[in-house]
């Protein structure tokens, strides 16, 4: 219950009681006031004019004190008690202290002798960048630390990957969760991160490398200082928590957060099940889910079994959107360990909200919210000046987004590695490989599209060579990027080559190749607009955050969504009109859409709205300036050979073959407007004499088909020997040998003699 503390004399240009006010207009009483404005971390509340609630840091000056009786006006939600009245205010204790976080230590007193703090990393990672997770333990690895891993529960390629990482160190302080009840799928926004974040801590406290910091990383996390820095500024300030407050008001953080309602977790997915009262008598605060905890504080709050408090916040966040990043704050707050708050999560993060992020989660959550943006080079800058300030790491970096901005942070942190890393830039340092199927992987399951484009490339890349592609097998598929750009898809793939002598070993007549395989340039402009467009391209998963796709192959079936990015020079003349014609493989026109280029909208990407299902085959846009045609665009919309990830039954695939029954919402008007230029750009369109009607033998014919299309669009450009024996019939290079394998050697990420370097 709050204290009361008198009525008072209240001012309006002067308010006693002045950081948060809200109306109360059928409820109000000095017990609801006062908890919502504890909830707040506000130790006084006021309460006004009946309907009018106050809360404030100060304690309001004996000067003001009024005589009981001047706050006679009775409370909206309890006319038995009194609240305040014209320009009066009834002053209560909520019954806590004014808060104030610590400030971090940035040099010590006591004796340099004294064992340097000693780190445990928690990395959550998700996703099927091992390579860079790889470079970050390459940078962070020091023997004193411990690196605990934490795979999502549905990603068994980067689990395979990092269960390779623990092997390859043998002092036994790279871990990775595994087992019943240690791995969790970590949905955006999910209960489940909280929970894996408090298993993984457990477990990190009995691993027999004692720590005194855990500090918890992604993926897309990369130091900006260096070990030594770090290592250094922790052992100042051991015993402290460093988390990072929102920084608004707290009632307004509640709303924003979601916290007053209440959500449940189920089959990966987040859903709003209606509103909630958050319990009365506990401070409320959060922010950001990355932090630096101290050992003392991760026992109290991971113990097994939880002192009252933690076990009732428990239960609470159990049913809360983002409970990561509320939990630890609030803990903090309401425990004996309030005293060791730092507002800093050590790092800087990288939010540009105006490229349209903000829901961009809404498949996987009822609720709205947005992610980080990524670093690039251009925001070098950005932490370069994080030099002088306790900031030690930044957030969100993709080498598939940009790596030279990883380059050059790793360069600043450690010039001694400058001339190495030029001297070694035949070892893969300019270039960067990221896998997008592997034949072992059981989850995810794989896109159907992709699938089918990568078996129907790995028959092609036979067929170059002259041999058995019939019994060929798909290995993985690996995305390659040089000097900062997509350079091409690599297919690993076997085969047994049965015109190899009969009296080998089985094994010996087994055949790995890798190819390197180009998208074929296939648009054409006129000769006013070449150079103005800088590029242009059709593909899936389209993210207007990155203005990238994150289909770097291509790979579109009939039940895509494909969408047109652009990007026009900035020497075009604007305004400028321009129209879009999508038109399928049979010749109709399917869509229109219209853009206005202006100087804020030379990069931009439209959606067509076309039929659930899309016709296969080798689809055409044209670009028109006003009424001119100054390009056209051709892209595939590949049949399947897969369904499900299984092999596509005959009766599937005729129904993708005869396409949808629906017709376009395009109307006759538009059409007639429209037929004389259509027609005209697709006259000699030797594509357009491919046959896309013809009939198909159901059977041995679909690969044949699927693969004439494919030829039409893709290029084998390479193909490398990724035969681990030295003993081959084929007259390629070794892959190891050549720079843009994925069996080639990658320095960055190379982490087998990581240990032993100690």
């Amino acid at each position: 219950m709050p204290t009361s503390l008198g009525c008072f004399k209240d001012d309006k240009a002067l308010r006693i009681l002045s950081s948060y006010y809200h109306i109360f207009k059928g409820n109000n009483s000095p017990e609801r006031c006062a908890y919502m404005c504890l909830q707040s971390g506000y130790p006084y509340a006021g309460t006004e004019y009946s309907v009018e609630c106050f809360c404030g840091m100060e304690e309001p000056p004996f000067t003001k004190r009024l005589p009981d009786s001047s706050c006679n006006m009775k409370c909206s939600g309890n006319p038995k008690q009194s609240c305040g009245g014209y320009l009066t205010i009834n002053v209560y204790w909520t019954g806590i202290q004014k808060f104030k976080p610590q400030e971090a230590k940035n040099s010590s007193l006591k004796n340099e002798s004294e064992q340097p703090a000693r780190i445990a990393y928690l990395l959550t990672v998700n996703g099927r960048a091992s390579r860079q997770v790889k470079r970050l333990i390459n940078i962070l690895y020091h023997p004193s630390h411990l690196f605990y891993i934490h795979v999502d529960a549905r990603q068994d390629y980067l689990y395979r990957e990092m269960l390779k990482v623990e092997r390859s160190c043998k002092l036994n302080n790279i871990k990775v969760a595994r087992g019943e009840g240690l791995r969790y799928a970590s949905i955006w926004g999910g209960a489940s991160l909280l929970t894996t974040l408090l298993k993984s801590a457990q477990q990190m406290l009995t691993h027999h490398n004692h720590w005194d910091f855990l500090v918890n990383l992604s993926e897309s996390d990369f130091p900006v200082k260096s070990n030594n820095e770090l290592t250094e500024f922790l052992s100042w300030n051991k015993g402290m928590n460093f988390v990072k407050s929102h920084g608004r008001e707290v009632q307004r953080f509640i709303t924003k957060q979601g916290l007053d309602k209440t959500f449940v977790e189920c089959e990966t997915r987040m859903w709003r099940v209606g509103d909630r009262k958050l319990p009365d008598g506990i401070q409320i605060d959060g922010g950001s889910d990355w932090i630096a905890l101290s050992r003392d504080f991760v026992e109290y709050v991971a113990n097994p079994s939880p002192d009252p408090i933690v076990s009732s916040l428990l239960k609470l966040f159990k049913y809360t959107l983002l409970p990561a990043e509320s939990f630890f704050h609030t803990v903090l707050r309401n425990s004996r360990f309030c005293n060791t708050y730092i507002d800093n999560n050590l790092h800087v993060t990288n939010w540009k909200r105006k490229l349209g992020c903000k829901c961009q989660y809404k498949a996987v959550v009822d609720w709205c919210g947005c992610s980080p943006n990524d670093f690039k080079l251009e925001d070098f800058d950005r932490i370069q000046n994080t030099a002088d300030r306790n900031l030690f790491f930044a957030r969100k970096f993709e080498p598939v987004i940009d790596q030279r901005i990883v380059d050059k942070v790793e360069e600043w942190l450690y010039p001694d590695k400058i001339n190495k890393s030029r001297a070694i830039k035949a070892e893969g340092y300019d270039m960067y490989w990221q896998s997008l199927y592997n034949h072992a992987d059981l989850s995810p399951l794989p896109d159907d599209a992709l699938l089918t484009l990568s078996y129907s490339l790995t028959r092609l890349a036979f067929q170059k060579l002259k041999m058995n592609y019939k019994d060929s097998r798909l290995l993985e598929n690996t995305a390659y990027f040089r000097e900062n750009r997509f350079a091409g898809i690599l297919i690993l793939a076997e085969n047994k080559d049965k015109s190899s002598d009969t009296s080998a070993l089985p094994n010996d007549r087994v055949r790995r190749i890798e190819a390197l395989v180009h998208v074929r340039h296939n648009f054409s402009t006129d000769g006013y607009w070449l150079g103005k467009i800088r590029s242009l391209a059709v593909s899936t998963d389209y993210d207007q955050k990155e203005q990238t796709f994150r289909n770097l192959i291509s790979s579109i079936g009939p039940y895509s969504n494909p969408v047109l990015a652009y990007e026009f020079d900035r020497d075009i003349a604007v305004p400028q009109n321009i129209s879009i014609l999508w038109i399928d493989p049979q010749g109709r026109l399917a869509d229109i859409n219209h853009i206005l280029l202006e100087e804020m909208t030379l990069v931009g990407h439209v959606k067509p709205q076309l039929n659930e299902q899309l016709t296969v085959g080798t689809w055409r846009l044209l670009l028109l300036a006003d009424t001119l045609l100054v390009t056209k665009l051709n892209f595939l919309v590949i049949p399947l050979s897969y369904w499900k990830t299984k092999r596509i039954d005959p009766k599937k695939f005729k129904e993708i073959i005869d396409g949808p029954s629906a017709v376009y919402h395009v109307t006759e008007e538009m059409n007639k407007k429209w037929s004389n230029l259509v027609r005209s750009a697709m006259r000699n369109d030797e594509q357009n004499e491919h046959g896309q009607n013809r009939i198909i033998d159901v059977g041995n014919d679909i690969d044949d088909y699927i693969d004439k299309l494919v030829y039409e669009h893709y290029d084998i450009v390479e193909i490398c020997d990724a035969d681990d024996k030295s003993r081959t019939k084929m007259k390629l290079q070794k892959c190891t040998e050549i720079h843009w394998s994925s069996l080639s050697p990658d320095s960055k990420a190379e982490t087998r003699n990581l240990c032993q370097n100690y």
